[in-house]
């Protein structure tokens, strides 16, 4: 397969999406070596299976530093141009005509390496350790590995780290899930029309991984066409993980029950606390054993899967030499993922080339404020200076800095099986809406957020999902972020939380007393917004988004408790933001 050379020079296949966080770089690799790609390539593990691998490296003989990108995804459609969530390995034709050899392999059980798979085990990180030591061997490759992708690719990056191989020497795991539990689970609410069509796209696709198809003239031709100017810059807005949600029809495909009905099941209906089987999964008390630089990010957009644990990873890497965050605007990541690419070419050559790329200067944490202009750059997080307003959720349906006369508002929820065919106009919303007044003066929401919630139920148990909108003065409206609750887990471990941050265990169940006042603390995704002066915010509350009516951010919806209840929200209920001046 002979691929052309991308990047953002003139004659080069245009890459979309951001590639630098505003910074100019200097000593970068430039291109000057042709492709080669040698296909099916066998990694023995420990257990005696074999995990396959395509090599893209430069024809020309040499030894090269590598980057391994890894994943559960079929390492034969990486470089398609398919904009879909699984094709996020990053672009061969970015990094090996620069020097690098891009290895992107198949973790067990899947894309016809053996075994069998089991999603983020102690197996799985064994079998990352064995393959950066694989790679570090071979006669094309100098010793030096890094490891690339956004995603499961992120996350295979840290699952590697947290096992120390001798020969990774930094990683790039931009929107990663240090914690399974929290990017498929939302404290107890199970994001189905997520995880379901994900579960079942991995049993479909594994099972067609040998077909010659993959490597036939069709899919050149089609790479061909999505690679083509005109067709790939469409990309640059797609959001494939967003698209998975839509995916529907995979679920009508045929894929083995062993093992991917039994993730599912174990995922969805075995395990909704946490527990040893989720323990096994979650990386964030490993993460103080990585001790090479790691470079993070996200776009603010991916609310309700990788957004969650960017902070909490960054705070986690403890030992780590040096940890850099890149947080995204609106289309920072998109599908097939090329952005960034310059951005990790300047991290990979400062430390597999030892190149002055410039890639170290400034502060570590650099992001864009939707809805603002430019960069900005902080020495750490929270940003310093950050200050938190309280705003009511009043019995009029206004968000105000004071409570106005005590009252209360309520909605309904109804499970499944009641064999009412439509809504009643004499029943309670199964929403609610709090709105504030128009902004006097701008201002940045940057951090993290929450919802300290007095309610009532008449069930035993039910959902809360809050969604926070800003309404811009020309009536244009963004979802900000998210926060989402079972409310029989809803005990907060004091001693984790931090002002804005409350830390839900999820290990406990509580029923909620019927008709007695509760006291939640639903934490919102960290998010940013610029507010300009005359815009507004709106923050809409349910307890079941499976209502077209309720928003969804990317479209990731969740199961229900499945009780039957009218919730009941008290004006002592409040709102807390991160402030700053607008710059």
């Amino acid at each position: 397969m002979t691929l052309p050379v991308s990047g953002t020079e003139p004659g080069q296949r245009q890459l979309n999406g951001p590639q630098t966080t505003g910074r100019d770089y200097r000593n970068l690799s430039q291109p000057e070596y042709t492709a080669t790609l040698d296909e099916d390539v066998r990694v023995p593990m420990s257990d005696g299976i074999d995990l396959l691998a395509d090599v893209h490296r430069p024809a020309q003989p040499g030894r090269y530093p590598a980057l391994i990108a890894a994943s559960p995804y079929l390492r034969q459609i990486q470089n398609v141009g398919i904009p879909a969530g699984f094709v996020e390995a990053g672009a061969s034709d970015f990094f090996v005509p620069r020097g690098y050899v891009h290895v992107i392999a198949n973790l067990r059980g899947t894309g016809g390496s053996g075994g069998t798979f089991s999603l983020m085990d102690a197996r799985e990180r064994r079998d990352l350790y064995e393959l950066v030591e694989w790679t570090a061997a071979q006669p094309w490759c100098d010793g030096n590995v890094g490891m690339v992708g956004i995603s499961y690719f992120a996350m295979s990056q840290l699952e590697a780290a947290v096992e120390r191989p001798p020969h990774l020497k930094a990683i790039f795991p931009v929107a990663v899930s240090s914690d399974l539990y929290e990017a498929v689970v939302h404290h107890g609410l199970a994001s189905t029309s997520f995880v379901t069509p994900f579960i079942a796209a991995l049993g479909m696709t594994s099972a067609h991984a040998g077909s010659p198809l993959l490597r036939s003239k069709l899919v050149s031709a089609l790479r061909e066409i999505l690679l083509s100017a005109p067709v790939h810059a469409r990309f640059a807005r797609a959001n494939g993980e967003a698209a998975m949600a839509g995916l529907r029809f995979v679920l009508k495909t045929h894929h083995a029950a062993h093992p991917w009905d039994d993730l599912w099941r174990a995922i969805v209906v075995e395990h909704p606390l946490r527990d040893a089987w989720w323990d096994a999964r979650n990386l964030m008390p490993l993460l103080e054993r990585v001790d090479i630089p790691v470079y993070l990010g996200c776009d603010w957009d991916n609310v309700p899967l990788h957004l969650p644990s960017t902070f909490p990873t960054h705070a986690a890497l403890a030992h780590s030499p040096v940890v850099r965050v890149a947080m995204l605007g609106a289309h920072g990541l998109a599908w097939p993922w090329e952005s960034l690419h310059v951005e990790a070419l300047a991290w990979f050559d400062h430390w597999l080339k030892q190149r002055d790329t410039g890639i170290l200067d400034g502060p570590p944490i650099r992001y864009v404020i939707p809805g603002g202009d430019g960069w900005h750059a902080s020495p750490s997080w929270p940003v310093p200076g950050t200050t938190y307003r309280s705003l009511a959720l009043r019995a009029d349906g206004a968000l105000a800095a004071d409570e106005g006369s005590p009252g209360s508002r309520s909605l309904m929820t109804v499970g499944p099986g009641t064999l009412r065919t439509r809504p009643s106009e004499s029943d309670p919303p199964v929403s609610l809406t709090w709105t504030s007044a128009p902004f006097a003066e701008a201002c940045d929401l940057v951090g993290d957020m929450e919802i300290e919630l007095d309610a009532t139920s008449t069930a035993p148990d039910t959902g809360w999902i809050a969604v926070l909108q800003y309404v811009a003065p020309d009536g244009s409206t963004r979802d900000v972020t998210a926060g989402y609750m079972r409310a029989g887990l809803r005990a907060v471990d004091a001693a984790a939380s931090r002002e804005g941050a409350p830390v839900l265990p999820c290990r406990t169940y509580e029923a909620v007393p019927l008709g007695t006042v509760v006291r939640y603390r639903v934490p919102l995704v960290c998010n940013a917004q610029h507010v300009a002066v005359g815009g507004v915010l709106r923050l809409v509350l349910a307890s079941d988004d499976q209502d077209p009516a309720v928003p969804a951010l990317m479209s990731f919806r969740h199961a229900g408790v499945g009780t039957s209840s009218v919730n009941t929200v008290l004006s002592s209920s409040r709102l807390l933001l991160p402030l700053h001046p607008a710059r």
